[in-house]
């Protein structure tokens, strides 16, 4: 089959390889779409340590190459022995949760049901046990998800960066009437405005984004107000509508400018939530912090929230998630219509999905 593999920073090919057979307790599915990360970008760009290197990981024990993509949905075409026939079939439309800890007795964050901050995290797709940017995949079923009737398949593919979002907007401890400033309007910035919206359907929520597409998405599904931080500076426009400063500011950017403007826009005891990679050491004030007596935190992926992101889906309390997908493109090219083609013109683009 073909696939879509990670060889390193600037090195992404289509291969041929094997054609993946369930072993116990998996099932093989049939990939019918796979997003494009923020994450895959970075790794494209420059080493990030959870993806795959020349040293083995340590859960997977796999190294370059492997097969890249870990937001995708796909069909159940086969199941594996011990699997249960009643709940699994062929036929069936999943989605997969992509990241496991090492699941080791003596680690605490796993012990404590918290597997994504497992100091070996890793994630299918980006270290190893296969991916969505090939056309088929067996994957253990502790990580597979029934889609609901009503949710499509290309929906499902995003359902892995709106669980990102779900998780921070959960961790930051968000209520209604709390007023929110989001910083990047890309796929994770605007999921978190849907999922702010639905718990808060109309308090204030500000988004600053340079790209002009992306304050239109933003304005079209939900923001209250845009800013474009080229033009002014976000906290003063910020504190036009809210004076005294939001409760919330969620960093999607990940850039020094990002992280000041956000404690610049918060007011007294506000919070902080980093939801974003970053790629370069930031400067922090701690005076900042201290003045105002901030909340400073952060998030990192998620854990176990997928069947609460897919039942507000079901529900119907996140929609419009297919007008986000602006590009869907075929794994051949997945690299120049893909990858470079977010890196080049990211301006245009939201979230670009692949048919393996």
């Amino acid at each position: 089959m073909k696939a879509g593999r990670y060889y390193g920073p600037g090195d992404i090919r289509v291969d041929d390889i094997p054609n993946p057979v369930p072993k116990s307790g998996q099932v093989k599915v049939k990939v019918a779409w796979n997003g494009i990360c923020g994450s895959d970008l970075h790794a494209y760009l420059t080493n990030v340590p959870v993806y795959a290197s020349k040293e083995p990981h340590r859960v997977t024990g796999e190294t370059v190459p492997v097969t890249l993509g870990h937001e995708f949905s796909g069909t159940i075409v086969d199941v594996g022995p011990e699997v249960d026939a009643t709940k699994w079939a062929p036929g069936m439309d999943v989605v997969i949760e992509p990241i496991f800890g090492c699941s080791k007795g003596d680690c605490f964050p796993c012990s404590n049901g918290t597997r994504n901050i497992c100091p070996h995290i890793g994630f299918i797709g980006i270290s190893g046990w296969g991916g969505g940017l090939a056309e088929y995949i067996t994957v253990d079923l502790q990580y597979v998800h029934i889609l609901p009737k009503g949710v499509p398949l290309d929906v499902g593919a995003c359902i892995e960066p709106l669980a990102v979002a779900y998780h921070a907007v959960k961790r930051s401890g968000f209520t209604p009437g709390q007023t929110v400033l989001i910083i990047g309007a890309g796929p994770i910035g605007l999921f978190l405005l849907k999922v702010l919206r639905s718990i808060d359907p109309s308090g204030t929520i500000i988004v600053s984004e340079p790209a002009v597409i992306r304050r239109e998405f933003a304005l079209e599904h939900g923001a209250t107000q845009v800013i474009d931080p080229k033009a002014e500076q976000v906290p003063a426009a910020v504190k036009r509508t809210v004076a005294p400063g939001v409760h919330l500011a969620f960093d999607a950017a990940g850039i020094q400018a990002s992280l000041d403007a956000c404690l610049g826009s918060l007011r007294q005891r506000g919070t902080y939530v980093n939801v974003a990679i970053w790629e370069a050491t930031a400067t922090l004030d701690v005076n900042v912090i201290l003045g105002k007596e901030l909340n400073f935190t952060s998030t990192l992926g998620y854990d176990r929230v997928h069947p609460e992101v897919i039942a507000l889906l079901a529900m119907g309390k996140i929609t419009g998630i297919e007008k986000l997908i602006t590009k869907r493109i075929s794994l051949n090219d997945v690299v120049e219509g893909g990858f470079k083609c977010l890196l080049n013109e990211k301006e245009k683009h939201v979230k670009i999905l692949v048919k393996p």
